[in-house]
């Protein structure tokens, strides 16, 4: 079988910056004019942003990742969402509204959700070439652009992928693939935080944020036909450490910041330690047993931050527009424990270079790691999460 390599850019709002930083390491470490060397790109939520412009740009993965440093370099909030006074004042009483109007059972607004997005529609038409992306397949460098959303009226996880013709849709436990030209509206829906940003239809149904039942992240890459995965988290996965004494209760930035926590994280450390079980039966069976089961290891290797992605977004706050800051401190994101929502939200360039340099030497301290899988040579149990 063809080498052939996946590359999965998880979601998680701005955090997505630290994804930039990782991919200019590792187009550094090759040749200058190298193809992309994933020919197989998953993306989700914010990733999916990351993976259409790496899937336009196959033919020189050095022009890709610098097209996305700039992005994300000078990004600033209102190129993502309203963050002017009319706006946000307008969006968060109609939100309120709806609320209200639901408790009742009367649902007549459509598209109710806290935060405005029209600014990334309007990005989104102006940077993302998305009809190059046939060109990349047709040229035999990309096998194939997969972006994952969550749909609201199945309750299914479904990828939605363009690539080769001889890749079939599949059907899984609460996830599908389905075949399509990827469009805006599909990273639109891939990044639609619930609650934060409307959710897009796509076809007969709502879909929002990707990460959100994607049980098997990893799958999808496989579904594609991947060999081997490299996997650019963004969390610094810190181990559990000893339980605090409870202080008050948890404000509404708190809650949000856990329940996107277990949205854009758990599910994909979940399945890195489902493969990682599944390597280590695999080992263990004799040659001909594997044959026959036709079970094969999985050589993934996962990159992550280094350091605590909520610590440096909280040195950041004030770079936010008043208006969010004072919308964000009414729901608790004045300390520690909101946290965590901020650094999903903080879409100012500031913060995004900090994130962007951190992956940067993130990667390069991996360097031999990381050549030593994309070249094909077998992975070490250290990279998978114990």
């Amino acid at each position: 079988m063809d080498k052939r390599v996946g590359l999965i850019l998880t979601g998680g709002g701005a955090r997505a910056a630290y994804q930039v930083g990782v991919l200019k390491a590792i187009a550094e470490m090759l040749p200058r004019r190298a193809h992309n060397p994933f020919s197989i790109i998953c993306g989700t939520s914010a990733g999916a942003l990351n993976a259409a412009v790496l899937s336009v740009n196959m033919r020189s993965f050095r022009k890709g990742v610098r097209h996305l440093d700039r992005i994300w370099k000078n990004f600033h909030a209102d190129q993502v969402y309203r963050t002017d006074l009319l706006g946000v004042f307008n969006n968060t009483v109609y939100w309120l509204a709806g609320l209200i109007l639901s408790v009742f059972g009367v649902n007549k607004l459509d598209q109710v959700s806290l935060l405005d997005n029209t600014p990334l529609i309007e990005l989104l038409d102006e940077i993302m070439p998305c009809e190059k992306i046939q060109e990349s397949i047709d040229s035999g460098l990309l096998r194939a652009l997969s972006i994952t959303a969550s749909g609201y009226g199945s309750g299914e996880s479904v990828t939605f992928y363009q690539g080769a013709e001889e890749i079939v849709p599949w059907q899984g436990t609460r996830r599908i693939g389905v075949k399509t030209k990827i469009e805006n509206r599909h990273l639109l829906a891939s990044s639609a935080l619930p609650f934060l940003f409307p959710a897009i239809q796509i076809n007969r149904e709502y879909f929002g944020d990707g990460s959100m039942r994607q049980i098997a992240p990893i799958s999808s890459a496989m579904q594609l036909g991947a060999n081997s995965v490299l996997v650019i988290g963004v969390s610094n996965n810190e181990q559990n450490g000893p339980r605090n004494e409870i202080g008050s209760y948890p404000s509404l930035a708190q809650i949000a910041g856990h329940a996107l926590n277990s949205i854009f994280l758990d599910s994909m450390e979940v399945d890195l330690e489902r493969v990682r079980r599944l390597n280590g039966i695999v080992e263990m069976m004799p040659e001909e047993v594997r044959v026959q089961t036709r079970l094969k290891k999985v050589n993934v290797l996962v990159i992550t931050p280094s350091q605590s992605i909520e610590s440096i977004a909280l040195h950041y706050a004030k770079e936010l527009p008043w208006t969010i800051r004072i919308m964000l401190r009414v729901v608790g994101t004045a300390h520690q424990s909101g946290a965590t929502l901020l650094s999903y939200l903080l879409s100012e360039g500031k913060y995004c270079k900090t994130l962007i340099d951190l992956g940067y030497r993130d990667a390069m301290n991996r360097r031999e790691e990381i050549m030593a899988f994309l070249e094909g040579q077998p992975g070490k149990d250290s990279e998978m999460p114990q």
